[in-house]
């Protein structure tokens, strides 16, 4: 900040990197409320399977975890049900405005996805481009056909436009996904 007369502030800015990632999350979160409250679909958060070794007790109502571990890898981040159908999605962000880097996402997440493809569930995933503000969803079907068919680290931003599905942000919903889901699964117009 600069004062009148040149003066400058000797401030140090503090930056924040705890929410890192949970934007998008928050966004979902609000929205499979909305579906849920409007009695439109039934969509949760998983929990991530963690066993706790060690916990102080200084009391009940404050009982503090010292120590745990990871039980088992999580599959996605959310699942649930719309129209009888099961649907599960993983929710990434990326802070590059080019592309998605397939690190993000891990082969058992993928797998996961493709097994529920397999038995007739509804499986997608959620990528949103933090810096330019757009969110796309991308069909596991998308998904592997650019895994079976480029050799890359990474998915352009150019392969979400054209193979994904941009989601608008809206007051309620904030990310309409379903209205997506709705119209490739439930009025044929898959890409």
């Amino acid at each position: 900040m600069n004062y009148p007369l040149g003066a400058k502030s000797t401030e140090k800015k503090s930056i924040s990197y705890g929410n890192r990632g949970m934007n998008l999350e928050y966004d979902l979160n609000e929205t499979n409320n909305y579906y849920l409250i409007q009695n439109i679909a039934v969509v949760y958060k998983k929990p991530t399977p963690i066993k706790i070794v060690d916990v102080d007790y200084p009391s009940r109502k404050e009982a503090i975890i010292k120590k745990a571990y990871f039980q088992i890898p999580s599959t996605t981040d959310y699942n649930g049900i719309y129209k009888e159908k099961y649907i599960d999605f993983e929710a990434k962000e990326t802070m590059s405005s080019t592309s998605f880097p397939l690190a993000n996402i891990h082969a058992h997440q993928i797998k996961h996805l493709e097994r529920i493809k397999e038995h007739g569930g509804i499986a997608f995933l959620i990528v949103r481009f933090t810096k330019l503000n757009k969110t796309f969803l991308l069909t596991i079907d998308s998904l592997s056909y650019f895994l079976n068919n480029y050799d890359k680290k990474s998915i352009n931003l150019d392969f979400f436009e054209k193979q994904g599905y941009l989601i608008d942000e809206k007051y309620n919903p904030r990310l309409d996904y379903l209205s997506i889901i709705e119209k490739i699964y439930f009025k044929g117009e898959l890409k």
